[in-house]
């Protein structure tokens, strides 16, 4: 994969070696679930979106107190996505766990080795020569314990997932501090280390302080030189880098 400018080729080198297994719970929208009539009740209030995406994914011995930004909970994603050069020890870890397969849908995407040089007719091929071993090793792991694995050249982790695995109302994590990006779908995802990771795709759940929330109300309309991530840009200097660690900006 190029730096700026750079293309991907398209071909069947480039899909999923394979099989990216979808979760049950993704693409169902979460407005109706039991869990979230449950949790209304409890709270005695309506839920946000962020709080119904967060209580449908609720791990069922969940009992303590909500106390946004303090209190700790558990819950269940329904995705896991590594960048190949975390995904190493990840997968020599999750060997030890005497498993046939993952128990949540994983992916492994092979992007971070590969250097941003001088284009994609360079850059790809020099990575592939300087990293085979690497590539093998994964590869042969994700068709043993059934991970999607995405070729070098495929594109970058966050892009890939946004465009084939976010969806609405779903929970995922990844080892990429750029799994937030996800979020764009309408989905909560997170960046976590590789133990995290590694817990959630033996079937442990992922414990997770309670978050937060920053309600945002938008009136009126762009104008003709504004996007949305002018809007984005404007709310992130009014926040801060203090302003939003913790916490969901909705």
């Amino acid at each position: 994969m190029s730096g700026d400018g750079g293309r991907v080729h398209t071909g069947a080198r480039h899909r999923p070696q394979t099989p990216a297994t979808p979760s049950p719970r993704e693409h169902q929208y979460v407005g109706g679930s039991e869990a979230i009539r449950q949790w209304r009740t409890r709270f005695g209030r309506p839920l946000t979106f962020a709080e119904k995406v967060l209580v449908n994914h609720l791990h069922p011995d969940t009992s303590c107190e909500f106390d946004r930004g303090r209190s700790y909970v558990d819950v269940v994603p329904d995705r896991v996505a590594l960048q190949d050069a975390l995904a190493q020890i990840v997968a020599l870890q999750f060997m030890t766990a005497g498993l046939d397969e993952v128990v949540v849908p994983t992916t492994v995407h092979c992007d971070h080795l590969i250097r941003a040089r001088t284009g994609v007719d360079a850059d790809l091929p020099a990575a592939l020569g300087a990293n085979a071993e690497v590539y093998d090793f994964l590869r042969s792991v994700c068709t043993k314990y059934g991970i999607g694995f995405w070729e070098p050249g495929s594109g970058i982790i966050h892009q890939v997932v946004l465009e084939n695995y976010a969806s609405p109302g779903g929970m995922m994590i990844g080892t990429d501090s750029h799994t937030p990006n996800a979020g764009g779908l309408a989905m909560i995802a997170i960046g976590v280390g590789g133990g995290d990771a590694i817990d959630v795709m033996t079937g442990s759940p992922f414990n997770l302080r309670w978050p937060r929330l920053i309600g945002v109300h938008l009136t009126g309309a762009l104008s003709g030189w504004s996007s949305a991530k002018d809007v984005i840009l404007r709310v992130a200097e009014l926040l801060t880098t203090r302003g939003g660690p913790g916490a969901i900006v909705e």
